[in-house]
């Protein structure tokens, strides 16, 4: 298979930029420690986010309402991802977006327990890894449509890194998940 000639610098630049994308995924479904509603506190959670030094923030999805995975009767969940750009350590990344979460009044205890603010690392410009923590990409990213629907509106083209499958053919294989506009 012959190679692609890139015949200009932006060329160039794309495909680089292909490859320099972060996906923060942000989910609430608590009130926030001021009584804020559970999208109240993903959009003043995602302005945290996006205010990340040394990271510059591409776009934001609309917000969605999901339910709990798996189904309980905790409520319903307000879903979104943000597209951000620059280059971290999976470390510090991690460290930022907890250190936010814990502003926002994060108590961590059960795991799938409803939450005021949740910020999970989707994917780091592409980094494939199994330990430490954070294990990239998200284990369960592919699984979840609350994650994948949000992707397709600041990503349409992304594709998982280890799996090598584009978000609307993983979406696809999902089936019924509920999952609606924020409204």
């Amino acid at each position: 298979m012959p190679l692609a000639v890139l015949d200009s610098s932006s060329q160039i630049l794309m495909l680089l930029k292909a490859h320099c994308m972060i996906l923060i995924a942000i989910g609430a479904n608590l009130p926030g420690l001021q009584g804020e509603t559970a999208d109240q506190t993903c959009r003043q959670g995602a302005g945290a986010v996006s205010a990340l030094p040394g990271l510059q923030c591409h776009s934001s999805s609309q917000w969605y309402r999901s339910a709990p995975v798996p189904k309980s009767d905790q409520p319903d969940y307000c879903n979104g991802v943000v597209r951000m750009e620059g280059e971290i350590a999976p470390e510090a990344l991690l460290q930022a977006l907890q250190e936010i979460e814990t502003r926002f009044g994060r108590v961590r205890g059960a795991a799938n327990a409803p939450r005021t603010l949740d910020l999970d690392i989707i994917d780091l410009n592409g980094i494939i890894r199994a330990v430490p923590d954070p294990v990239l990409p998200h284990p369960r990213a592919h699984l979840r449509a609350f994650v994948l629907r949000p992707i397709m509106d600041v990503a349409p083209a992304w594709r998982h890194p280890a799996l090598h499958r584009g978000v609307t053919s993983l979406l696809v294989d999902l089936g019924r998940q509920e999952i609606e506009p924020w409204s």
